[in-house]
């Protein structure tokens, strides 16, 4: 596993748990709650394939 791999592990569950957290506060609607969540694994998954 290359160190940008370990990289997208690390960063994916970190973006999610913000968008998450910013739901649960008002600060972020569900649809873009849900889109974060859903672009950012969607990207990582690519990247990581791809690496």
């Amino acid at each position: 596993m290359t160190d940008a791999q370990m990289g997208l592990i690390v960063a994916t569950p970190l973006i999610i748990g913000f968008a998450v957290a910013l739901r649960r506060i008002g600060a972020l609607r569900t649809t873009g709650a849900v889109t974060a969540v859903l672009l950012s694994a969607a990207i990582a998954a690519v990247l990581y394939l791809t690496q």
